[in-house]
This record gives C-alpha cells, structure tokens and sequence, in this order.
C-alpha cells in the first residue's frame, strides 16, 4: 500500500484520510522528483517524431488544434 503525503512544519502529513492500525510499522521513502522527471522524459522520448505534417505552432496553441479554444 503507497500512501502519499508531504511535511509540513516538520511533521509529515497524509494527503489523503486512511485509517491504519495502531502501532503499525511504516516506512517513509523521499521522493526524489528529479529522478522521476528524468524517467517520465525517457519514456516520452519513444513518442518523439511520430507524428508528422502538424502546424509549426502545434506546441504554442494546443488547446486551439485540439480543443478549439481561441488562441492567446
């Protein structure tokens, strides 16, 4: 079971309500976020390319191709 939480005040904190047994044993492992960025973009990387022929401004205006919202 993951139960995700973040310290505050220096006191960690659940993100979620859960109810766990008195006196249960618990690990509490740092989420290293650079880490994670580099996996996610490493994973991304196979998508890189596959799409072909998309207006050069494809990145800017997203949600105007792909959703038909104005453009800002």
């Amino acid at each position: 079971m993951v139960i995700k939480g973040h310290v505050q005040n220096g006191v960690v904190v659940l993100d979620e309500r859960t109810s766990l047994p008195e006196g249960s044993e618990v690990r509490i492992e740092l989420v290293d976020v650079e880490e994670q960025l580099a996996s996610l973009r490493e994973g991304l990387r196979r998508f890189s390319g596959i799409l072909k022929d998309l207006p050069e401004d494809m990145a800017e205006h997203h949600d105007y191709y792909a959703h038909g919202k104005p453009r800002e």
